[in-house]
């Protein structure tokens, strides 16, 4: 057994880990018992985590199969990360299409997730730049899917937690860029109401936007903070110091969290400290940053979640509807902000419509995501929360959640029994299944599938 957890380090079960190097050992070591896959722990909470049941590590199936140079269409294997396409494609002029908040994700995972990033109102999700994919299903049999072939289980696979098979391959788009660099501004705001305000009208310019709000800022000031905008740089556009490498790429982390830190560190006067040099430094940004800054701040340090002690933390994700959005987003932070808790690295943006994915979790509206580190009222806040965002007509993310409930899962996505359809045609024995899936309701408990075998 390996005790492994998600990367929030909340949760943590004790798994039989394999780690097949091949499609083909894939398929042979797959245990018709109970699985998962896992890419490289991203997913913040239970979603590949499958506690005495077997987990498939798929980091090393990670080779690409096929490239055309005139279109940016690459094919590769699912554990590819998406740290390896910048790495390789980079210097050559291409760039991940879609790109969520750490590059140390693999294929596989921002399939499984339909992951988003920081252009969801301009770009979609992840969802939008995969053409195909090859799945292998709890049967044995290797399926091609797409949005014409068997597509039902092309879009029940994007934000379907890997429940219903294992990505093999996916063929993919990637963008074609002049330079690794972004045209970028900030914009300070005074409140949650000119937060809102300047997030639509920017995205109506750029492509690229985020705000974080000052988590010490309450009452009037609740929602103060600063947006940030971007957009690809030409080369044109550099001034000469930046102009000489306009690809460059950057190496892995140079600095690390050694342990997990004891959670007296983590307290209100640090993290009014960190709050107070986070606005800082979005408020001092230059005209131009190079990509690792702009979109993955956390990955120059790694193995930053031990910074949060033994007992870890949970990312708390929700999108909210635009229609009454405002009120509906200062009760919630209101709530959070209030609570007592500690809250810590937070991100506000819009999202576009939503994708054919059938438990994709991004919609129209405003989305939030908020670090707290566990203690011991987290899930009680958590819980009023979700009645919140419910109530609103929103939902939660769980490629971050760790603790909501089943019943409240199945409310917010109405698409759910259409998702257990494909489920049923595809996967009738339950084969693939994970400590999340048995937790919303994706899955049967294991003592069902028990008696169903």
């Amino acid at each position: 057994m390996t005790r492994l957890t998600g990367w929030g380090a909340n949760l943590r079960a004790d798994c039989v880990l394999v780690e097949p190097e091949t499609p083909a050992e894939i398929e042979r070591r797959l245990d018709r018992a109970g699985t998962i896959a896992r890419g490289l722990g991203r997913s913040y909470g239970d979603a590949a985590l499958n506690a005495g049941g077997q987990v498939l590590g798929l980091g090393k199936v990670d080779r690409y199969l096929a490239f055309d140079e005139s279109t940016g269409t690459l094919t590769c294997e699912a554990g590819v990360s998406l740290s390896q396409i910048i790495h390789d494609f980079g210097p050559r002029g291409w760039f991940p299409l879609i790109t969520p908040g750490t590059k140390f994700v693999t294929v596989g995972g921002c399939i499984a997730n339909d992951i988003h990033g920081k252009a969801h109102h301009a770009q979609g999700a992840f969802s939008a730049c995969v053409d195909a994919m090859t799945v292998l299903l709890a049967s044995g049999e290797i399926v091609r899917s797409t949005r014409d072939e068997n597509a039902d289980l092309f879009w029940a696979t994007f934000g379907g937690m890997g429940l219903l098979g294992v990505v093999l391959t996916a063929t993919l788009r990637l963008r074609r860029i002049e330079t690794t660099y972004f045209r970028q501004k900030s914009i300070p705001v005074k409140d949650l109401e000119a937060m809102l305000a300047a997030l639509d009208e920017q995205d109506k310019v750029f492509p690229y936007s985020v705000a974080t709000l000052d988590v010490v800022a309450t009452g009037a000031r609740l929602g103060r903070g600063v947006v940030t905008v971007g957009d690809h740089a030409r080369l044109e556009e550099l001034p000469p110091a930046l102009r000489a490498h306009p690809l460059l790429i950057s190496g892995p982390p140079k600095v690390a969290v050694p342990f997990e830190l004891p959670e007296l560190t983590l307290n209100a006067l640090s993290i009014r400290a960190v709050n107070a040099f986070i606005q800082l430094r979005l408020k001092g940004a230059p005209a131009f940053g190079h990509y690792e800054g702009f979109f993955f701040p956390l990955d120059i340090l790694a193995h930053w979640n031990r910074g949060y002690g033994r007992r870890g933390f949970t990312q708390y994700q929700f999108v909210i509807p635009f229609t009454d959005g405002l009120r509906r987003m200062r009760e919630i932070l209101g709530a959070v902000l209030s609570s007592g808790e500690l809250p810590f690295l937070n991100v506000l943006k819009r999202m576009g419509k939503e994708s054919g994915g059938l438990l994709s979790f991004p919609r129209e509206g405003y989305t939030f995501a908020i670090d707290f580190p566990v203690r011991q009222n987290t899930v009680a806040l958590l819980r009023r929360l979700d009645a919140m965002v419910l109530e609103a007509g929103g939902r939660i993310y769980l490629g971050k959640d760790s603790y909501v409930e089943a019943a409240t899962f199945r409310a917010m996505y109405p698409r759910l029994d259409a998702w257990l359809a494909v489920k049923a045609k595809y996967d009738p024995r339950g084969v693939f299944t994970s400590d999340l899936g048995r937790r919303v309701g994706l899955v049967p408990p294991l003592a069902t599938l028990a008696k169903a075998g």
